[in-house]
């Protein structure tokens, strides 16, 4: 009976680990859309913003144009002025202004040259965003066709291994359970290891000789002194974990 009730121990620890495992699994698999959905709404908003700037930075680069135009033709009719112009100071006045003019439009020439990188840079930038929201989209159709069928799979494999840990509770007396239980609560796994060459694999520590004897007896379910894990001797189970 003794050996019967280990084997047991051994199969619920088991059980009660898969349990755990299929638990985590049901309630994180909704949390993966979830992610994938706050991963869309931020690229969403890195996309609002370079669309924003890509707007700012065309009419900007209408408006140059525009001056750049307007400043071109300035200097034209400066020049066909210029050979009207009757004496030295109006030349000179004139020059001066068709300088600046110029001046002012090689400036200007430089900061469109310098918008339109600016203006393929951010394209290139909404490019790639487009890319890896079509990227993630896809993530996400792909998860969210095969969740269902995820949870009702981990949940199918719950509910059998649920039948499986109530048959081993049966066999395992209502105190032994009781403590089984109420170590699992309290401390990490495992709850219930294998003694060998008289040291507890739960905590590695060797466990006293008196305590090890009546271990190999196999009269009754003892606990380690020191962790106070349930163990059993090794020779009383061929496979255990």
């Amino acid at each position: 009976m003794y050996q019967k009730q280990i084997e047991q121990l051994v199969i619920l620890q088991q059980v009660d680990d898969e349990i755990l495992i299929l638990r985590k699994e049901i309630e994180e698999a909704p949390r993966t859309l979830t992610a994938l959905e706050e991963q869309l709404a931020a690229l969403d908003s890195r996309k609002e913003q370079v669309t924003d700037k890509l707007e700012i930075l065309k009419s900007k680069k209408t408006s140059l144009t525009g001056e750049i135009e307007e400043d071109v033709s300035k200097i034209k009719k400066s020049k066909n002025k210029l050979m009207m112009v009757g004496n030295t100071k109006e030349y000179h006045a004139m020059m001066r202004e068709m300088d600046s003019l110029e001046k002012l439009n090689r400036l200007r020439d430089d900061e469109q040259d310098a918008l339109n990188e600016e203006l393929e840079r951010q394209e290139e930038l909404l490019k790639g965003i487009a890319e890896e929201v079509a990227g993630v989209k896809e993530h996400f159709d792909a998860q969210k066709a095969t969740l269902d069928q995820r949870i009702a799979e981990a949940q199918k494999s719950l509910d059998s291994l649920d039948r499986k840990r109530k048959k081993a509770c049966k066999v395992v007396p209502p105190p032994i359970l009781g403590r089984y239980e109420f170590i699992r609560e309290r401390m990490e796994n495992p709850v219930i290891v294998p003694v060998a060459d008289g040291v507890c694999q739960g905590c590695h520590i060797k466990i006293p000789p008196q305590n090890y004897n009546d271990l190999q007896k196999g009269q009754q379910i003892l606990s380690c002194p020191n962790c106070q894990r349930l163990i059993y001797w090794e020779e009383h189970i061929s496979q255990a974990g």
